[in-house]
C-alpha cells in the first residue's frame, strides 16, 4: 500500500506535463508543414503558362494569310506565365496529320525558334531571320528550311500544334538543328510548355 502515493503523484506529474508535450508537438508539427503550405500556396498562385494568337483561337481555323495559299507568312503569338527560373524559351510548330488525318505517318515540323529570351512576351507577324531577339536562332524544319512554312495539308484538315517551352538553361548554338536534335539539347531542362493549336484544310 505504501507505493499507491508515489504512483499516483507520478500520475499527477506526467498529468500535469500533458498540456506542454502536447503544445510542442503540435508546435513541431507546425514548423514541419509550413514549407509544404508555403509550396502549396506558391503553386496555386503562379499563373499559368499559356500561349495565344490575335489571329486565331485555340482549336480554332488558322487564316489563310498564314497558309501555303495565302502569304505564307508567321502568325502572331502572345504568351504569359512563364515559370520562374526559365533562362530561353523555344517554339516548335507542327504538324502530326500528315500526310493524311485519317491515317497519319509522321510529323511535319513548320517552324523552330530557339533560345527566345525568357522575358519575351510576344512574336510579331510575318517574323524574319533579321528581326529575331539578340541570340534567338531558327531551326531547320520538314522543308529543310531555316524559317517558317505554312500549313499546306495535302488533304483533309490538319492540326497545327504551336509549343512554348520554358528551359532552365541557355541553349548552345546548334547550327539550325532539326527537332530531334533540338528535343535532344531540350531534354530534362523542360520548367513548362504552353499550347494553342490550331487548323486548316485546303479551300482549293
Amino acid at each position: 500500500m505504501g507505493c499507491l502515493p508515489d504512483l499516483a503523484a507520478t500520475v499527477g506529474t506526467v498529468a500535469s506535463h500533458a498540456p506542454v508535450a502536447l503544445s510542442l508537438v503540435g508546435l513541431a508539427l507546425g514548423l514541419l508543414l509550413q514549407p509544404l503550405a508555403a509550396g502549396r500556396s506558391e503553386a496555386q498562385s503562379a499563373p499559368a503558362f499559356t500561349l495565344s494568337s490575335p489571329a486565331f483561337a485555340h482549336q480554332g481555323s488558322i487564316p489563310t494569310r498564314y497558309t501555303c495559299e495565302g502569304a505564307d507568312v508567321s502568325p502572331p503569338l502572345a504568351w504569359s506565365g512563364v515559370p520562374a527560373g526559365a533562362r530561353s524559351l523555344v517554339l516548335i510548330v507542327n504538324d502530326p496529320d500528315a500526310p493524311d488525318p485519317a491515317a497519319p505517318k509522321l510529323v511535319w515540323d513548320h517552324w523552330l525558334i530557339y533560345n527566345l529570351p525568357p522575358t519575351l512576351e510576344q512574336l510579331p507577324e510575318a517574323l524574319t531571320r533579321d528581326a529575331l531577339p539578340p541570340g534567338a536562332r531558327f531551326g531547320t524544319n520538314s522543308w529543310k528550311r531555316a524559317d517558317y512554312g505554312g500549313p499546306c495539308p495535302p488533304i483533309g484538315r490538319h492540326r497545327y500544334f504551336h509549343k512554348l517551352y520554358a528551359l532552365d538553361i541557355v541553349l548552345p548554338d546548334l547550327q539550325q538543328p532539326d527537332r530531334r536534335a533540338l528535343d535532344a539539347t531540350m531534354s530534362g531542362h523542360i520548367l513548362g510548355t504552353a499550347e494553342l493549336i490550331g487548323t486548316y484544310q485546303k479551300q482549293r
